[in-house]
């Protein structure tokens, strides 16, 4: 597994990354809303990626038709915007995207309720991001990359959550996606040994019943096997000595 130490100068590159897309993020909350489709959300984020002399990192990697992956309740990534498809009251809607800067890609994620949503469902969205959190707290040098994955499961599933296990995070820097793989769930080693100048896009995808996961037949959109809720939380993750530092955070 070729898992690269990134550079001073890698490390700026995707810091800055990490901020534009922050701000992407930022304003795509105060765009959802019931009645927006889920093309203008696209279209949006595009515009304001560009806007920052910035690649949109989705567009068209492999194949795929969009700029911002929109996926609406039981989709858990991957839902491809159309003109034809609205946002409506009590939804929630998760929100994928990634930012080429020079080179260098950042990827984060995020779901949001539209309007008035059930507690179910905000209950969902809080775990989801905790579990981030809860996993991060293992990401620093010297850790093992696992380490991670157990707490990220160990704690969505504390809830009685499924935590998705066909789709995992991923290594990130010069492209999109890189070694190594990052699993949401306990393994059976503790992975490899993590080192400064790691960076890696961590996100938890967890649905409120089964892990079970499917593909339809547009062959992107991933979705619940059981038509549960799912949500989506990620951030690209710089492993330094002390505590890791989050590229895709937006601070005021």
């Amino acid at each position: 597994m070729a898992v690269t130490i990134k550079s001073d100068r890698e490390i700026e590159l995707m810091r800055e990354a990490g901020k534009i897309l922050a701000i992407v993020h930022k304003e795509l909350e105060k765009a959802i809303k019931p009645g927006i489709s889920t093309k203008d959300i696209d279209n949006l984020g595009e515009e304001i990626i560009r806007s920052y002399n910035c690649i949109p990192s989705f567009l068209n990697y492999n194949g795929y038709p969009a700029s911002i992956c929109v996926s609406i309740n039981d989709e858990v990534v991957h839902g491809i915007p159309s003109k034809e498809r609205f946002l409506m009251e009590g939804d929630i809607v998760s929100l994928d995207a990634g930012v080429i800067y020079k080179g260098y890609h950042s990827d984060a994620a995020r779901t949001h309720g539209v309007g008035e949503i059930s507690t179910q469902a905000k209950k969902l969205i809080e775990v989801t991001r905790q579990s981030f959190f809860e996993g991060i707290k293992y990401a620093k040098e010297g850790n093992h990359l696992f380490e991670i994955s157990e707490a990220i499961g160990r704690y969505a599933e504390s809830f009685g959550y499924g935590v998705v296990r066909d789709l995992v995070g991923h290594g990130i820097g010069s492209n999109l996606h890189e070694d190594p793989q990052i699993p949401n769930f306990k393994q059976r080693r503790r992975g490899l040994k993590l080192q400064a100048g790691m960076t890696l896009a961590i996100e938890p995808m967890i649905n409120i019943g089964r892990y079970d996961v499917e593909w339809l037949d547009d062959d992107w959109t991933v979705v619940s096997e059981d038509g549960s809720l799912s949500a989506h939380y990620e951030n690209t993750v710089l492993i330094t000595k002390g505590e890791p530092e989050l590229l895709t955070m937006y601070e005021e």
